[in-house]
């Protein structure tokens, strides 16, 4: 049983915390390359871990993640002119640039230095698979770039969407390293959904599974077997990249997915999900289901990160269709379904209140995999899933021997290797 206080231990990201401090030493996807598509650009408000940041292009087209605030009486620099390589506040026109240097302040002569006194956080950013992270740790802290496959495939091999979860963080990623609901809840959409097709959506609907778990260097590979033909086990087989990465094992000739579920604030996520495939461009039918809320990716309010189903219309939920077999939950949508399940549990789980059972271990070991992390971190030790090595795995489908060990018997298909499609039936 996780205790309350190992709850808040492990929920709480913002400044100063433990978690806090380890998530900062990551690179963190934070925005769309699309949300500052070009210089000059309007800024964009961000906030992440509870910081309240803005994100602006300038005329160079270097993107800057700086505080919101201007310093000099705190007006949101979302009000900003964005002009001639800095962001000017519109309230008295000091002008900050992509590192949140003050470069003028009108008031004061030059001749004073004084602007060079003054200078807002700021944190380093990098464009990579049309994503811009930023890393909001110690400078001299600051790690290697991210190495995902996902982010070094072509353009047209890749798809991503990010969306805004009402609920803490670790529920969400608890949801994606969890197999065994696939069964129950994603049963009927594995039917109907174009990219949840194949051999493997079919034995997915057995409910007989068993979980194994495997510790990595930079995080879990999970493993959850189910009957196939006589002598031979399914296993679908979750990577887990800590600490907030999840790749979903694939089904058929489909591309690969996985997810990022970064923390808003204590109470709010986004997640980000990610579609590539190694090996071929995105066909058009598949780009258009996914534009359009199909496979791991939802429609979006308008303007918005916000899905189109969400809590305030109790997730447009379907009884009549869940009553008669055509959906398990009645919310339409795989995605929706997790958000759904995830959400319903408040915005920070009580898990002192759980009763957890074996398909749970994979739960387990991450909870405690990411409080050794973050007090190692608190130690001055460099935390696991740093080095861009530990990013180049994939997650597999695949049917094995009953007597064949899983890890043993997948252990090629776990790494990404360029231009090798991957291991799925």
């Amino acid at each position: 049983m996780t205790t309350r206080e190992q709850n808040d231990f492990l929920t709480q990201t913002g400044p100063g915390t433990p978690m806090g401090n380890l998530f900062r030493l990551y690179w963190i996807p934070a925005m769309t390359s699309e949300e500052v598509p070009e210089p000059d650009c309007p800024p964009v408000r961000i906030k992440l871990l509870s910081e309240r940041l803005l994100a602006f292009r300038d005329t160079q087209g270097k993107v800057g993640v700086i505080d919101e605030f201007c310093a000099h009486r705190g007006i949101s620099l979302w009000f900003g002119r964005n002009e001639d390589n800095g962001l000017r506040c519109p309230y008295h026109g000091w002008k900050y640039d992509v590192t949140g240097q003050c470069v003028d302040v009108p008031s004061e002569p030059e001749a004073s230095g004084f602007c060079k006194k003054i200078k807002l956080k700021s944190y380093p950013s990098v464009e990579l698979g049309g994503v811009i992270w930023v890393y909001m740790g110690p400078p001299e802290l600051k790690p290697p770039l991210p190495a995902f496959e996902w982010c070094t495939v072509p353009a047209a091999h890749r798809f991503s969407t990010k969306r805004t979860q009402e609920c803490n963080y670790l529920q969400a990623i608890e949801g994606g390293i969890d197999s065994s609901h696939v069964s129950f809840l994603h049963r009927h959409e594995l039917r109907h959904d174009p990219l949840h097709t194949g051999r493997g959506a079919e034995l997915t609907a057995g409910t007989e599974v068993r979980f194994e778990v495997v510790e990595t260097e930079g995080g879990m590979i999970i493993g959850v077997r189910r009957p196939a033909e006589p002598g031979h086990l399914y296993w679908r087989i979750t990577q887990w990249v800590v600490p907030f990465h999840t790749m979903i094992p694939p089904y058929g000739n489909n591309a690969l997915n996985g997810h990022a579920w970064v923390p808003i604030d204590d109470e709010n996520c986004y997640t980000w999900c990610f579609t590539h495939h190694p090996t071929r461009a995105l066909t058009d039918h598949e780009l258009e289901v996914m534009r359009n809320g199909g496979g791991i990716h939802v429609k979006l309010i308008p303007g918005s990160f916000r899905p189109v189903v969400n809590m305030d219309n109790d997730y447009m939920i379907d009884r009549v269709a869940q009553k008669h077999h055509k959906s398990y939950s009645g919310v339409k949508g795989i995605a929706m379904q997790d958000a759904a399940i995830q959400e319903s549990m408040g915005p920070i789980q009580d898990r002192s209140k759980e009763n957890l059972v074996s398909t749970d271990n994979a739960i387990i070991m991450a909870r405690h995999r990411l409080r050794k992390l973050a007090v190692a971190a608190q130690q001055g030790k460099v935390p696991d899933g740093i080095d861009p090595a530990t990013h180049r795995v994939r997650s597999a489908s695949l049917v094995l021997p009953e007597s064949a060990s899983f890890y043993e018997g997948a252990k090629d298909a776990l790494h990404a290797k360029d231009g090798v499609a991957h291991t799925s039936i």
